[in-house]
């Protein structure tokens, strides 16, 4: 059952803990990325008939799978695929940012190019839930920063097929290439590619702790968005929320994981103690009940503070992947949130809204790290040049300036690099 705490009357370090995964796979993981870095594709096929079960002929999803899934899918979720997809490309569009150029005094130019990451990598996670949602949220925001190439990974079942709808979704998304490969072992071929994966240069996507290890191990060899942690969901909610609601959306985050944290803050002990009876209620009734039922007693809380002022603040200081405002006027709080991945306003707006069709990005910071990190976006796939162009004349005006900075912080050649263009125009 979940646990009920009131604000000011328990320590805060119960009510500010954190699921924290204690499972320690970096020397597995190393072990993995090196035997991908010098054996490829070898390498490859024994880990996914290790891993996966699968013996494969061939690592990438050929166009006769591709044409087989489309067939396989149902053409109702055809369109619900298309639909959320162009929800997606729309908000990101929004993103786009542009070049610019600085025309100063005497000729001086100076600007930003805004570049489009080449080769982007693609994890979607297979195992106990396929994701045809990750694969839109993390593949058109590359394709609309202009990535040349958008590579996907993703774990084959045991016949060595891709699921139906991830197949379905890649091709709508416009993905150029998928490989059946899933793990730790996928993110090394990304890294550092095989004879038949190409190397990237970022790698995006949620995993376990194996894919999570390994992409901080190969960051630096490639960029990576974030290291994911379990699913969040904070629900903040006044006396007139919905048990039942509340009940539900927590739930809808607690059956991602048995690691993955629910929490509501509110107000109302009345409130509290109706969705701690609706939880129980509820949580028989999933199909996921064992995930769901470690989550909650494990990881859950309920939160009871005086005021819903106080309610933001503990909400910011938790900072979540994913915030609920359930209260009747949403907008009026807003403006105090200052940590959240992605808040949910109103009482209509289901978390389940975002992840899947809304249009704003589902791959969220967690862990509190939105407290100095964002969504998934097309900043993502771009990277920013800078250029500087001065005259001669305009040169002049500035280079003493230039060598007694230098000469401040002692690097005197970077001084004379300045100074010996006045000498030569000086002759």
């Amino acid at each position: 059952m979940i646990s009920i705490l009131k604000y000011g009357e328990v320590e805060n370090s119960k009510i500010f803990a954190r699921v924290e995964p204690k499972v320690d796979v970096g020397a597995i993981v190393a072990d993995i990325i090196e035997n991908v870095r010098k054996n490829g594709d070898r390498a490859l096929y024994e880990y996914c008939e290790k891993f996966d079960r699968a013996k494969l002929s061939s690592l990438e999803v050929s166009e006769a799978e591709f044409e087989e899934a489309m067939k396989l899918v149902d053409g109702d979720f055809i369109r619900i695929l298309k639909t959320a997809a162009e929800n997606i490309r729309r908000f990101h569009s929004a993103q786009v940012r542009q070049s610019y150029v600085i025309n100063g005094e005497k000729g001086v130019i100076l600007g930003q190019r805004i570049i489009p990451i080449e080769k982007a990598g693609l994890y979607v996670p297979g195992g106990t839930a396929a994701y045809p949602s990750t694969v839109l949220m993390d593949s058109i925001p590359a394709k609309i920063a202009g990535c040349s190439e958008i590579v996907m990974v993703t774990p084959p079942n045991s016949e060595g097929k891709v699921s139906a709808p991830i197949l379905a979704a890649a091709r709508i998304a416009g993905v150029d290439r998928v490989f059946k490969i899933g793990g730790a072992q996928a993110i090394a071929a990304l890294a550092y590619g095989t004879e038949s994966v190409p190397r990237v240069d970022k790698i995006v996507g949620p995993g376990n702790a194996f894919v999570a290890e390994a992409k901080k191990q190969v960051f630096g060899q490639v960029s990576i968005d974030m290291i994911a942690g379990p699913s969040e969901i904070l629900v903040v909610a006044d006396k007139t929320a919905s048990a039942k609601n509340v009940a539900a959306d927590l739930l809808s985050q607690a059956e991602h994981d048995k690691l993955a944290s629910a929490v509501l803050v509110t107000d109302s002990m009345e409130l509290a103690l109706a969705v701690r009876d609706e939880l129980e209620r509820q949580i028989p009734l999933l199909e996921r009940e064992e995930i769901a039922r470690a989550s909650i007693d494990n990881n859950g809380k309920i939160i009871v503070a005086d005021t819903l002022d106080v309610v933001i603040d503990i909400s910011n200081e938790l900072a979540p992947e994913h915030l609920e405002l359930c209260v009747d006027n949403p907008f009026d709080y807003l403006g105090r949130i200052k940590n959240a991945g992605s808040v949910f306003m109103g009482k209509n707006c289901p978390e389940a809204l975002g992840d899947y069709y809304a249009g704003p990005n589902h791959t969220l910071p967690t862990g509190g790290t939105a407290r100095f990190s964002s969504p998934l976006s097309v900043d993502d796939f771009i990277k920013k040049s800078q250029f500087i162009y001065y005259p001669e004349e305009a040169f002049k005006d500035v280079a003493y300036d230039v060598d007694k900075f230098a000469r401040t912080e002692g690097l005197t050649a970077h001084g004379r690099s300045a100074t010996v263009r006045m000498e030569e125009n000086e002759k």
